[in-house]
């Protein structure tokens, strides 16, 4: 696809809005699953939008942030596929963590802790920061010649 023949498909930028979306709550649900299900005798969806969940102060919460951090990484691999563009990089971390702000407001009202807003800050950063690397590297790459030149 070239980049400059559609300039403007906002169908095209929500469904990569979805997508990305419904990516970073399987993720997260599955590094939650792996890391904090072991740990805990029901899995529910506190774990997911309560900023308590989030904390330091025990090897649970810690497995919440690990999982939370991870996911960050995920969703950078994600947009080199879903985004390919550095420069929408940023634009769609911002839409995820803002998207999950207002869930964990309507699920546990306004994040209080300091932990939850450094990790949440910290994911939106490592997200764009490495969805921009990955996509730079994938637009810099030679471009293949198929047909070859003759030394004459």
């Amino acid at each position: 696809m070239f980049y400059g023949s559609i300039v403007w498909d906002p169908w095209l930028i929500v469904a990569q809005i979805l997508c990305l979306q419904c990516l970073y709550y399987i993720t997260l649900g599955l590094f939650l699953s792996i890391l904090v299900g072991t740990r805990v005798s029901r899995m529910s969806l506190f774990y997911l939008f309560d900023f308590a969940a989030v904390t330091a102060s025990t090897i649970t919460g810690c497995c919440v942030i690990a999982s939370f951090l991870l996911t960050s990484v995920a969703g950078a691999g994600y947009m080199l596929y879903l985004i390919e563009r550095a420069k929408k990089c940023l634009d769609f971390s911002a839409t995820i963590y803002i998207f999950h702000l207002f869930l964990c407001i309507i699920y546990g009202g306004w994040p209080s802790s300091i932990t939850w807003w450094v990790v949440s800050v910290t994911g939106l950063a490592v997200m764009a920061l490495l969805g921009e690397y990955l996509c730079i590297r994938r637009e810099l790459r030679d471009i293949p010649i198929t047909r070859y030149r003759s030394n004459v």
